[in-house]
């Protein structure tokens, strides 16, 4: 089982997709946790990517079409937003 904990911000830590059969437990602020599979926080992951890129002008695949100015990655989430009812159906 895969461990998250929640941010003051209200957000975990994810960079990339977890395995879709593992079982991931997120601790929340206010104390609750919520065991979710890596199918369905990687779905959440993926919106939040999609709204990331279109916010920022990046087509599909992550790429800006402007000459790049930097070297740092900026075209990655590593963080994302959850909240205690989310994955409640």
């Amino acid at each position: 089982m895969i461990t998250l904990t929640q941010d003051s911000s209200g957000f975990v830590r994810m960079n990339r997709h977890f395995p879709n059969a593992a079982s991931i437990a997120i601790t929340f602020t206010d104390g609750s946790t919520a065991v979710v599979s890596g199918q369905r926080l990687n779905a959440v992951y993926d919106l939040a990517q999609n709204e990331f890129r279109a916010t920022n002008g990046l087509d599909a695949k992550g790429f800006s079409r402007t000459p790049a100015k930097t070297v740092q990655p900026k075209n990655k989430i590593a963080f994302v937003s959850v909240t205690p009812g989310k994955f409640q159906s």
